[in-house]
Order: C-alpha cells, then structure tokens, then sequence
C-alpha cells in the first residue's frame, strides 16, 4: 500500500529537520499550497490536512533552498513592508523590517507639511517611496536608483498598487540638477564594509546594494555631500546604516554642514538610522 501523503503538521517537521526557522518554513508552505495570504492561523487550523506528493516535492525544493542561503522573499516572490505587499526577487535588496525605522522617522519630519517633495535614494523593490507615498497620498515622492533592473521591479509594485511615485535612473543625487527643494532626503544605501565576512551570507542578493568601500560608508558619504543643494532649507537628510556606524555618519553629516544631527533605534535597540537638517535660511 501505498504511503500516506504528510500531513501539514509533518511537512513543518521535515523543513525543521532542514535547519529552516518555524517562520520561514510556514510562509513557503503556505506559498506552495497557493494560499500566501492565508495566514500561519490557517495552518494551525488546517495541520492535519494532507499535503500531496508534488506540493511536498515542491515545499521540501524550496526549504533545501532556504537551508542554502536564499531568502524567503525571493522564494516566494512576496515581501510584506510597512503594510504593503510587495514583489521582490534577486534584482533588489529583500526588504527589510528595521528599515520601516526610517519611514516612521521620515512621516515624522514631514508631518506638518503639506504636500511634500521626498526623495528615495537606492529605492531597489520601491519599498520605502511606496510606504511614503501610501502613508501621505499628498507627497510627491521620487525614487532613484542606479540599477535600470531594481527600477523594473520597482516601477511594477508601483504600478501594482496603484501609486504614483515617480521614477529616475541614476548614481544617488548626480545628474538630478533639475530636482531641488526636496522636503526629505531618505536612503538606505549600502553600509557594508567590502571585505566584511558576513556578505558571505548575502550571496543571493546584489552585491552593489549591500557593500560601499572599505569601511562601508563610501556611498553614505557621497549622499551626504550631494543632498545639501536639494534639500529646501530646514529640510531633512535620513539614513539607515549599520549597527555601529551611528556615530561616524552623525561625524559625516556635521562635516557636510548639517544641524540637528541624531540617531534613531531599530527594533533591536540598535542605532540603525541617522539624519540632520540642512541649516533654515537666516
């Protein structure tokens, strides 16, 4: 007689066995049995409903490809951000939770103006412009990467869902001369140093999104001597970094004339974004 398929309880237990995390595991089944927006409550309802052999074939391919190294995003073409569901895939950075840190801090600063100019730098999947744009319909939002393929993907989501960020090719603020008076300069730039030992962990995605030099702070330093002559005065520069380079980029920022200079905590605790003011006009 023939085996018994596995139940959705035991198909978990196998991805364990695997080395994959709990989490990981029930959003690829969940992917492979095509209900992604079911839920992991769904499959604690449904645990001993039988898995067919093709889609148990098809789970256990993607979690040896979990084991391996690739992220869940790019397995399952779907990345939740700040409430919207994104399509990523390995032409940009999997989106992550910390960086919803620098929205929360950008929706601050532009609080109490109305209809706000912000620019995305390095935007990749759009992430960041989408959640501004979804949290303030009123902005006028433009993402900038230099990769045309990150801007395919991003352009999709945008289109996907509906908002009208808008979209330019180039290396952070260079060759935007005719873009000034931005209300908020957001970036989440690469931050790794070159030689770092842990981007052999980050082999699925890009390389030019992650690493920047020597000490991983060569694009911070690019954007922070760019932003100032696109920002209106009092305007703000934000920027996600690495854990432990809060104070180097406060160092950078004051050096390129910036005021209000301080740090914001990720969820960990760790200081994971910095930003100052362009100086206001006497």
């Amino acid at each position: 007689m023939a085996n018994a398929s596995p139940t959705l309880a035991q198909a978990l237990g196998q991805a364990h066995t695997l080395g994959l995390a709990r989490i990981d595991a029930q959003l690829l089944l969940l992917h492979t049995l095509g209900r992604p927006e079911a839920g992991r409550a769904w499959l604690l309802a449904h645990d001993t409903d039988a898995v067919p052999p093709p889609a148990m074939d098809a789970f256990l391919a993607l979690c040896r490809r979990r084991a391996a190294g690739e992220p869940v995003a790019y397995l399952t073409g779907r990345k939740a951000f700040y409430g919207l569901a994104l399509q990523v895939d390995a032409r940009v950075l999997d989106p992550r939770p910390d960086t919803e840190t620098l929205v929360d801090w950008a929706l601050q600063v532009l609080q109490p103006i109305a209809a706000p100019r912000v620019a995305d730098l390095g935007t990749g999947s759009g992430a960041i412009a989408l959640a501004l744009q979804h949290q303030r319909p009123d902005a006028q939002v433009l993402a900038v990467d230099a990769s045309a393929q990150a801007l395919q993907v991003a352009r999709a989501n945008a289109e996907r869902l509906g908002l009208p960020v808008r979209f330019a090719e180039g290396d952070w603020l260079a060759g935007l001369s005719g873009s000034a008076g931005f209300d908020a300069i957001v970036s989440n730039p690469p931050y790794i140093a070159a030689d770092d030992p842990h981007l052999a962990a980050l082999v699925h995605e890009p390389l030019n999104a992650l690493a920047s030099g020597a000490d991983g702070l060569d694009d911070i330093r690019t954007i922070s001597v760019q932003a100032p002559a696109h920002l209106v005065p009092g305007g703000w520069l934000l920027l996600e970094h690495g854990w432990d380079q809060a104070e180097a980029v406060q160092a950078l920022l004051r050096q390129a004339g910036f005021t209000e200079v301080q740090s914001r905590t990720d969820l960990a605790g760790h200081a994971r974004c910095t930003g100052g003011r362009r100086p206001p006009a006497p």
